[in-house]
């Protein structure tokens, strides 16, 4: 399969979360991952934004932001048959068109070296981590 044409976000739809569920359900992805989303918690709650990344009309990942520890943070997650293929990044560029408040910072695990290049060519470059209960030993902040 060749690169999505068209990359676009939209609001998270119910819809979506059997979609979403199944990505973070490979066995694969959660080893790239450092953190699992819980919808539960999301979806209800107005401080955090959350949207449905779609490649050429069909739901290839989610992209959020949310504050800690005093922070913007941004995450995402795309479906691995999506890997490779640019979504992550035109997504990333998207949300940030959305998405304005800077500082704006995002963990990565330090052997996900796909994000950790999605993220740099979005703007992002790595930061320092200076409360060690913020993050785990394997992950990076990075800041844009």
């Amino acid at each position: 399969m060749g690169e999505p044409t068209d990359i676009a976000l939209r609001d998270v739809i119910p819809d979506d979360l059997p979609v979403l569920f199944e990505h973070q359900r490979e066995p694969e992805a959660n080893e790239m991952a450092a953190f699992t989303a819980h919808w539960d918690k999301i979806l209800p709650d107005d401080t955090k934004i959350a949207k449905t990344v779609l490649a050429d009309g069909r739901v290839a990942g989610n992209i959020g932001s949310w504050e800690e520890h005093g922070r913007r943070e941004v995450g995402y997650w795309i479906g691995k048959e999506f890997w490779g293929r640019g979504v992550a990044t035109t997504a990333l560029r998207l949300f940030l068109d959305l998405v304005t408040t800077r500082p704006l910072y995002a963990f990565a695990a330090k052997h996900n070296v796909a994000s950790i290049r999605v993220l740099e060519k979005c703007g992002f470059t790595r930061a320092p981590i200076e409360d060690a209960d913020e993050a785990e030993d394997d992950e990076v902040l990075l800041k844009l």
